[in-house]
C-alpha cells in the first residue's frame, strides 16, 4: 500500500492555497509513490503535513512553513530513502 500524506492546516488563516500548492509539489514529485493527499481543515492556526500519521511538519515545532525543497527531502526520507530528488538534495 502506498503511503499516505496528509497536510492540516488553518481555514480560518487562509492556508488553503499554500496547502494546495505543497500537495501539488509532492505529486508531481512522487506521483508514482504516494497513495494520496489529502487537503484536511484543522484547528487554529494549525499547519501540519503528516505521512502514513508520522508528523514530518509542523509549523510551530518547525519554526514556520516549509519550503518544497525541504517536504519533499523529509518525504523522500521516509518513503524512499534511496531516492535522488536532483536539483532538490543539494
Amino acid at each position: 500500500m502506498k503511503p499516505r500524506v496528509e497536510i492540516r492546516y488553518c481555514s480560518l488563516c487562509r492556508w488553503l492555497l499554500r496547502s494546495a500548492w505543497l500537495a501539488q509539489e509532492i505529486l508531481s514529485t512522487f506521483n508514482d509513490d504516494v497513495g494520496e493527499v489529502a487537503l484536511i481543515p484543522g484547528e487554529k492556526g494549525q499547519f501540519q503535513i503528516l505521512v502514513d500519521e508520522r508528523l514530518i511538519w509542523c509549523r510551530l515545532a518547525d519554526d514556520g512553513f516549509p519550503e518544497a525543497k525541504v517536504i519533499k527531502q523529509r518525504l523522500r526520507d521516509h518513503i524512499a530513502p534511496d531516492r535522488d530528488l536532483g536539483h532538490n538534495d543539494r
